[in-house]
């Protein structure tokens, strides 16, 4: 194949993607917006996990609230489970790898917090063990999953909302989410600090 056209595939496939994605799930980044807004309203704070380009999401998203996203504002209480390898790996060797975002939510999560959890397949062993610890916890649970939601999918509660990205392909899914974090940046700055 061309090289060019190639790209201008790449391009079309994610805009399709999102368009469809836009179709099925506005309602459901509304509601995970707002169940974060009001998390950080009652003093709470968001944990985030993923693992490699998730985890990656996850650090993009606990900036965007600690910093800022697009206006001036005080920082928002947001910590990433995924940039303190010394706890990662001690968790990993002493325990397993399976528990390195779980034992962090139960030392860190606390009643009314939230938990972003993301995991293109949905099938990530210790995001799965991050949201059994949060509802241990009494967290409620933001979900970005894509393909079939995997073992996530049934592990929502009914307060919790899963943002499935209506895709099969990894990169597809991801482009997705890094559009889903942006608004849902953009929505808790609009409830918390410019309400109508």
């Amino acid at each position: 194949m061309d090289p060019h056209e190639r790209v201008i595939q790449h391009f079309h496939e994610s805009i399709r993607t999102k368009q469809m994605a836009m179709d099925q799930l506005t309602g459901l980044v509304v509601r995970a917006a707002e169940t974060m807004a009001h998390c950080l309203q009652e003093d709470g704070k968001i944990l985030s996990c993923g693992n490699g380009g998730s985890a990656a999401d996850a650090q993009h998203f606990s900036s965007e609230l600690l910093n800022r996203f697009e206006m001036e504002r005080p920082g928002l209480p947001a910590i990433a489970l995924t940039t303190d390898s010394s706890t990662l790996t001690s968790i990993a060797n002493d325990y397993n790898y399976k528990d390195v975002f779980a034992k962090q939510v139960r030392a860190l999560g606390r009643p009314g917090d939230v938990l972003l959890a993301i995991s293109t397949s949905g099938n990530s062993p210790n995001v799965a063990a991050a949201i059994e610890a949060a509802h241990s916890r009494g967290m409620q649970v933001v979900a970005l999953t894509g393909r079939e939601g995997g073992v996530i999918a049934p592990l929502m509660a009914p307060e919790d909302v899963e943002i499935r990205v209506p895709a099969v392909v990894t990169a597809r899914i991801q482009e997705v989410h890094l559009l889903v974090i942006h608004c849902l940046c953009d929505l808790i700055d609009q409830y918390l600090f410019n309400p109508e």
